[in-house]
């Protein structure tokens, strides 16, 4: 019996229409999931009364919504990671806010894998692509995608969203993806678990010193995006 396939044809119209399947459901994401979040996100007391209101579920909504946010690159991440703080504490919120943000990340990395860089580019610039193409070919790749996780400020849905184009394995983009988003999540929780419990000068040091960080952290990005930019010109 003769073993069917589909002509290169055929395989283009499929993967175009995949592509359009998940560019809808995104956009249905971010229509009906993603407004609610940035909502919840400005307002942290509604937030913990949405999810009370859960009981035991949730917590899994909450890990779900760190899914999301990591799946549609478009919403954004920290003022998420403050509200699972401030509704269930440093420890739980950090946790919760892991194992959905790692499950969304090894999602992310099997889609690209699978459908190639129009998945990409569905969410971010052929320019911002093509500024981490250093990434290919650089001895030292593993080490830098760990540095860039590992600093808050630094653009983690960008580089999900990248790494299932390089040949990165799998074992260590799992410990990448998990490992190296604590320090950005911990810091984050860790404010948001002291404005639940009202110390409110302790979340102000907290955020201060996020924010410090943080600056700190893009500044190092740019840095190392420029330098590689001006190895590829000269």
């Amino acid at each position: 019996m003769k073993e069917f396939s589909f002509t290169p044809q055929q395989k283009k119209w499929i993967s175009a229409a995949l592509v359009a399947v998940f560019l809808l459901f995104c956009g249905a994401v971010g229509w009906f999931f993603g407004r609610p979040m940035v909502r919840f996100a400005s307002d942290p007391e509604q937030f913990r009364a949405w999810v009370a209101g859960y009981g035991v579920w949730g917590g899994l909504l909450y890990a779900g919504m760190t899914f999301l946010q990591v799946l549609v690159a478009l919403i954004p991440g920290e003022p998420l990671e403050i509200c699972g703080g401030y509704a269930f504490g440093a420890v739980p919120g950090t946790l919760l806010c892991l194992l959905g943000a790692t499950a969304g990340s090894v999602l992310v990395f099997w889609l690209v894998r699978r459908f190639g860089r129009a998945i990409v580019e569905l969410f971010f610039s052929r320019e911002k692509v093509q500024s981490l193409r250093f990434l290919h070919s650089s001895p030292r790749r593993d080490f830098l995608f760990w540095l860039i996780f590992m600093m808050p400020g630094t653009p983690k849905d960008l580089l999900c969203y990248f790494a299932g184009l390089t040949d990165l394995p799998w074992r260590k983009w799992l410990f990448i993806c998990s490992v190296g988003r604590l320090p950005s999540i911990i810091t984050s929780t860790i404010g948001g678990g002291a404005l639940g419990t009202e110390n409110y000068g302790g979340a102000v040091w907290v955020f201060a010193a996020t924010a410090a960080l943080s600056l700190a952290g893009a500044g190092i990005y740019r840095l190392v995006i420029a330098r590689h930019e001006k190895k590829d010109k000269t």
